[in-house]
């Protein structure tokens, strides 16, 4: 393994652990805390939180990573073999597949539907308290164990791999 995939699957680790970090505090405390809220602040910060997610470093690190992942289960598929190149693969497909696909399945088409709704309605508000928060949060939740156990896996998939290649020196 060059050097340069090297760095690049430790910073992968980094960039997992950051997207699952950002995930882990919206589950934790900040949808708790809008949801009691009073009125529709809740409803409105969120709309505004899904408005500008969209401008900053956070959705280049979460669409790069998921990029980042078809790169890596690439070279893992084609271009390793044996315990590690499992793990490597694995951390990647947990990726595309438990972070990057649920929010595309279910965390941005309830974003949308959120982001179109009349607050001065009472629906809006019952809308957010009964489906949305209880729902949203728990893709959310989802999301977070996805990145989470993708920076694991990668982790101990470069770890097997460089055991194996001071074992081999």
């Amino acid at each position: 393994m060059s050097i340069t995939v090297f760095l690049l699957l430790q910073m992968s680790i980094l960039a997992y652990a950051l997207v699952g970090g950002v995930f882990l505090a919206f589950s934790d405390f900040i949808m708790r805390s809008l949801a009691i809220t009073g009125g529709i602040g809740g409803v409105e910060a969120m709309q505004v939180i899904n408005r500008e997610v969209f401008q900053w470093v956070f959705m280049t690190l979460f669409l790069g990573m998921a990029a980042m992942s078809v790169v890596i289960a690439g070279y893992a598929f084609f271009g390793m073999s044996g315990p590690a190149s499992v793990l490597i693969l694995l951390a990647a497909l947990v990726y595309l597949i438990g972070c990057f696909g649920v929010t595309v399945a279910f965390n941005v088409p309830m974003n949308q539907a959120l982001g179109g709704m009349d607050l001065s309605v009472q629906t809006t508000q019952d809308y957010w308290l009964r489906t949305y928060v209880p729902r949203w949060t728990f893709w959310n939740s989802a999301r977070t164990i996805a990145s989470t156990v993708s920076a694991g896996l990668l982790l101990f998939g470069l770890l097997w791999l460089t055991q194996s290649h001071a074992q081999q020196v």
